[in-house]
């Protein structure tokens, strides 16, 4: 979508100048979507091979992901607009306050992706379950959530009493 083009009933905001988050791009997925139009709305587990490429700096960092065969991808829509605050995602008239909803349009467009691990080579992971486009940053890899155990606090130390 073209920066200057909103949708009927779409509001947008002006930019604050600067901020103080620094981001340091991990890697690059790549997928076979060229453009926001050919890219599924939400990823399915069903869907194409994608490959999730980290850096050579970040190699150390991937030791031990295999042993989850589900991981949280965390990207930067690079291609997003930040400014819309009101949208009409279906372009049906229907308007929703951008935190509201899914939608890739936000002030920080960081996106997440359940995949399922095919396959590891190196620094390279195969996944299926990604809705973005080729050549996206990728900013960070978790295992998925449910398959991490919470780390205890020490005993005798309530959770509620830690800070």
């Amino acid at each position: 979508m073209e920066q200057s083009t909103l949708r009927e009933n779409e509001v947008s905001a002006s930019l604050p100048s600067g901020g103080d988050a620094h981001l340091h791009f991990i890697g690059t997925v790549r997928t076979p979507w060229q453009s926001r139009g050919d890219a599924p709305r939400q990823g399915d587990i069903n869907g194409p091979l994608c490959t999730i490429e980290v850096f050579d700096h970040w190699d150390l960092a991937l030791k031990g992901i295999e042993k989850y065969r589900t991981l949280e991808i965390l990207y930067w829509l690079h291609e997003s607009r930040r400014d819309i605050v009101l949208q009409s995602p279906a372009n049906n008239g229907e308007v929703h306050g951008t935190f509201s909803i899914r939608s890739p349009v936000r002030p920080n467009p960081i996106a997440t992706s359940i995949v399922q691990v095919v396959s590891i080579t190196g620094n390279r992971i195969l996944v299926r379950g990604m809705d973005c486009i080729d050549g996206t940053p990728l900013l960070d890899i978790k295992p998925e959530r449910s398959l991490v155990l919470p780390i205890a606090p020490p005993k005798g130390v309530h959770p509620m009493d830690v800070e």
